[in-house]
């Protein structure tokens, strides 16, 4: 396949296209008049399901970023990837992305009107989206982020922060937050209570009997827990949460 001289399509409409997908274990078909039809959606493409960056980064981070993107006025997040339906459907369940819509282009259809189907047969691929992202308003493509023509997989400009800063600069991102806990720790309670009652989410880590206190003091110079790290920051335990909350409030 030659690869293609990959173009912004922005002004033009979307292709149309109908999709054969998996829901709730049955088949279904949807169009693509269904998904952009007087709605404004952002769609990510990306090379394949499973793949390190597209399961590391790529997809996650749309899927996190999901309540602020709607907060904005977008109706729905779709991924593109020429994979087939049981792939992307068994895909979504691993990465338990419930804020995107999985869209199986399983024959390429939408990539290649899209004009972003190229050969990935020197990684054993075959036809393949090219990776890019764009802002659709009511079918009609506003904005595209498409990667430089590099070798290899480029990631730079098709990210979700990217589209979050063309269509709201200066979002407000949910901070990221987890908690180094025990069984039946109740320091490690009430800092989950400090957290919840400020109105963070977060991701409580349990270490097992055997490696806390090698685990706590490599990441975190301690002895005890909980340890709280916010966007990739030690703040410490209970004292030092609840003196870090009273500061952001």
């Amino acid at each position: 396949m030659t690869q293609p001289a990959l173009q912004d399509r922005s002004g033009q409409r979307v292709p149309a296209v109908s999709f054969r997908i998996r829901r709730n274990g049955d088949w279904a078909t949807v169009t693509t008049d269904e998904i952009f039809a007087g709605r404004n959606v952002v769609v990510f493409s990306l090379p394949g399901a499973f793949t390190p960056t597209c399961s590391s980064t790529h997809l996650p981070r749309f899927n996190e970023l999901a309540p602020v993107f709607e907060a904005q006025g977008i109706d729905a997040i779709v991924c593109v990837s020429v994979n087939d339906p049981f792939v992307m459907e068994a895909w979504a369940k691993d990465q338990e992305a419930d804020n995107v819509m999985l869209l199986p282009d399983g024959n390429g259809e939408f990539t290649r009107a899209m004009g972003m189907l190229v050969d990935k047969s020197d990684l054993n691929f075959g036809p393949r989206s090219w990776r890019y992202s764009m802002l659709v308003r009511d079918r009609k493509i506003e904005k595209m982020f498409i990667e430089p023509q590099e070798p290899g997989d480029p990631f730079k400009v098709s990210d979700a922060d990217t589209m979050l800063d063309y269509i709201r600069p200066n979002a407000r991102r949910p901070d990221r937050v987890a908690v180094l806990t025990r069984e039946g720790c109740g320091f490690c309670a009430r800092a989950k209570q400090q957290l919840a009652e400020a109105g963070y989410d977060y991701v409580e880590i349990p270490l097992p009997h055997g490696i806390r206190s090698r685990a706590i003091g490599a990441l975190a110079a301690a002895s005890t827990v909980p340890q709280v790290f916010i966007n990739g920051r030690l703040i410490g335990g209970t004292v030092e949460l609840d003196a870090w909350l009273r500061k952001a409030a």
